[in-house]
């Protein structure tokens, strides 16, 4: 006899199909889960009129809960303390850290009696993806005995030395003293009390508590969309053609790039095009004049609208130094695009042997010096591409489409809920997983 699909309360406090980054994990992850599973999404009630957009039934299918009280103070205080659009981001997860708690408390006002009668099987937050946001619902739910599903979390990456001004240009003077969340009330108990904890990468399950890993299934945040990937990129034969996808923001290393490929740019055997806007792009710009023609700044391009141009590029050149889940990553794999990005975090664990290249880690010289050979050595040898790319495609094709997520995730279900012993690891662990051997 087939088991009953498990009845979900999923929380994403921020979860909206019309914005990028953590609002679109968190909705995009609750649809899917639809698939698997008798979903009821909880949110903010900032999200509402969106869901209400994409056809989501308001009582039924969703709840939008109203903690503008605290909300909107806490958003106004970090954009202040941030000093600056697009920077201070340990600041702003640090005021929403102390917020959220309110959310929660809300969100039990309005179904801890449907909790408590065992009217859901179990609860699911997945937003915020950061492991600093305490849950004051993981102890209520073990009281009263519903199973609590932590994640994915990601958060956690240590900044890499010999870049500390791109970590005073970010304006991050807090995460020097990041280790402070430690102490929140509530960590304890939210790590301990639930049933399962989904983490983006390894160092995100680093910060899990040692007493609580045995319950840590890594599993990255991040999906696409196959619809909106279902044409692979085909770029024109002649100079290898690069793309950069994201913020222009120091940590990202879009100048780096221009840097690291300058000898191709300026010969003729490479192009590059820049998709995305920030602080750096007058300094950019100015750099990228050098080039002429052959280096391309299209700033803010709409998400809808990325493959458009990234899929007439061949290679992703992404030497960000400090990236947590890499989505950028996986959508450029999703088009056929072979990445080459820095062996650090999220994106080295996402870019497996035969699927792109791993610039080491190092300081600025050393990234600029890798990421020169890498792609040189592509220019030199284009054959290799189209296996990689292909392979690249197949592999998130394979594993990260949302509806892949959706059955990865319910083998967690099926794990907190006594309907498999053994704990799940959905996905193949990353070939430098034995860096955490106190985890896997």
């Amino acid at each position: 006899m087939t088991p009953a699909r498990p009845r979900v309360l999923a929380i994403a406090e921020a979860a909206n199909p019309e914005w990028v980054s953590v609002p679109l994990v968190g909705w995009s992850l609750a649809q899917a889960l639809r698939g698997v599973a008798d979903v009821h999404l909880v949110t903010q009630v900032r999200n509402r009129e969106a869901i209400l957009r994409a056809g989501l039934t308001e009582g039924a299918e969703f709840t939008a809960i109203d903690s503008e009280a605290f909300a909107r103070p806490a958003w106004r205080l970090a954009e202040v303390l941030r000093m600056g659009k697009g920077r201070g981001w340990t600041m702003v997860q640090a005021i929403q850290s102390l917020s959220y708690p309110w959310f929660e408390r809300l969100v039990w006002q309005r179904f801890g009696a449907d909790l408590t009668a065992g009217r859901f099987d179990l609860v699911h937050r997945i937003t915020p993806l950061s492991p600093t946001t305490p849950s004051p619902l993981a102890a209520r739910l073990h009281r009263v005995g519903v199973p609590f599903v932590l994640g994915p979390l990601n958060g956690g990456v240590p900044w890499p030395p010999g870049f500390a001004a791109e970590r005073r240009a970010e304006r991050e003077w807090l995460s020097w003293v990041r280790g402070a969340y430690r102490a929140l009330p509530g960590r304890r108990a939210t790590f301990g009390r639930a049933a399962a904890i989904l983490a983006g990468s390894l160092a995100t399950a680093a910060e899990v508590p040692a007493a609580d890993r045995g319950r840590v299934i890594w599993l990255p945040e991040n999906g696409v969309d196959p619809a909106r990937f279902a044409r692979a990129a085909d770029p024109a034969p002649g100079p290898l053609r690069l793309c950069f996808i994201g913020r222009l923001v120091p940590y990202k290393g879009a100048d780096m790039l221009i840097e690291a490929a300058a000898p191709l740019l300026a010969d003729g055997r490479a192009t590059l095009d820049i998709l995305g806007d920030g602080p750096m792009m007058p300094a950019l710009a100015a750099r990228a004049a050098a080039f002429g023609d052959a280096v391309r700044l299209h700033g803010w391009v709409p998400h809808a609208r990325v493959g458009d141009v990234a899929g007439r590029c061949a290679v992703f050149a992404f030497p960000s130094v400090r990236e947590f889940g890499g989505g950028a990553v996986v959508e450029a794999m999703a088009l056929g695009l072979v990445p080459v990005v820095v062996d650090y975090a999220g994106p080295g664990e996402l870019v497996r042997p035969g699927l792109g290249l791993r610039v080491p880690l190092a300081e600025r010289t050393g990234i600029v010096a890798g990421f020169r050979a890498a792609l040189e050595r592509l220019a030199a040898d284009p054959a290799v591409l189209a296996p990689m790319a292909a392979a690249a495609r197949a592999h998130v094709q394979a594993h990260f489409t949302w509806g892949a997520k959706a059955g990865q995730v319910a083998q967690v279900y099926d794990w907190v809920l006594g309907r498999r012993a053994d704990r799940p690891q959905p996905l193949p662990l990353p070939d430098h997983a034995a860096r955490l051997h106190n985890f896997v």
